[in-house]
């Protein structure tokens, strides 16, 4: 049996990436904050038969991360993937709201997230196991969208680091993929339905899925028409993409 470990497991993305797994008989290692929100996802989930262990943890405590893998990996018996999805959105205008919504965005979405990385990095290491680690950025990261700025700074920077790191891992046995979702429908994201090629997190997380059962290198979700747009979107002019945007 596979082990999967998911950061943000308790609602939107992780959470439908923790029920597709299950569905393939996968092990699960789920970590959020709300431990009440993964209870409740524990609960459903052995009742279908799934092995599922369950931590709490605020990613922005990245001395915690480490540690907390290596719990969940002791209970399940080692651990195959490592999913770093935890991260928040938020619409921030530069100039007018208070920046420390920007500080914020980076710390949970830049930072945090490469602490996950770097601590699954050292779990695959120390275990010497040939682990794959994954991390969720966003279509964001190839232009960036007007009123959120810092969003999309902060998953361009994660997808650079993930990277260089997939070069420096490949040695190692390790590999890592990046996952660059489109605009996905979650109670974590208002008004999405203004932005276009919405899908919803159970579609995506079958996407992610798969590309990462594939070891995958990039998976952009959904592959039309992101993939095509990531290649032409730099080139387009900044007064379409405000407009769409």
């Amino acid at each position: 049996m596979k082990k999967v470990i998911i950061t943000g497991a308790s609602s939107g993305i992780g959470e439908a990436i923790a029920m597709e797994y299950a569905s393939k008989g996968y092990a699960l290692g789920l970590i959020a904050r709300r431990m009440d929100r993964l209870q409740a996802l524990k609960d459903k989930l052995s009742e279908q038969g799934s092995i599922v262990a369950i931590r709490a943890l605020d990613v922005t405590d990245d001395q915690q991360i480490l540690p907390t893998f290596e719990s969940i990996s002791d209970e399940l018996g080692g651990v195959d993937i490592v999913i770093a999805n935890a991260g928040i959105t938020a619409v921030h205008r530069t100039g007018k709201d208070d920046f420390e919504m920007n500080r914020k965005i980076i710390q949970i979405n830049l930072v945090s997230a490469m602490a996950t990385v770097d601590a699954a990095a050292r779990l695959f290491r120390e275990s010497k196991s040939k682990g794959q680690i994954v991390g969720v950025s966003s279509v964001s990261a190839f232009r960036g969208i007007p009123g959120s700025a810092a969003y999309s700074g902060s998953k361009a920077g994660f997808s650079n680091y993930l990277g260089a790191v997939r070069m420096e891992l490949k040695n190692k046995g390790i590999s890592v993929t990046t996952v660059h979702p489109g605009f996905v429908a979650t109670e974590l994201a208002e008004n999405m339905e203004k932005y276009p090629f919405v899908i919803t997190a159970e579609a995506a997380a079958k996407t992610i899925v798969s590309g990462i059962d594939k070891k995958s290198a990039n998976i952009i979700v959904p592959k039309l028409p992101w993939s095509v747009l990531s290649h032409l979107i730099n080139v387009v002019p900044d007064s379409i993409v405000s407009r769409v945007f």
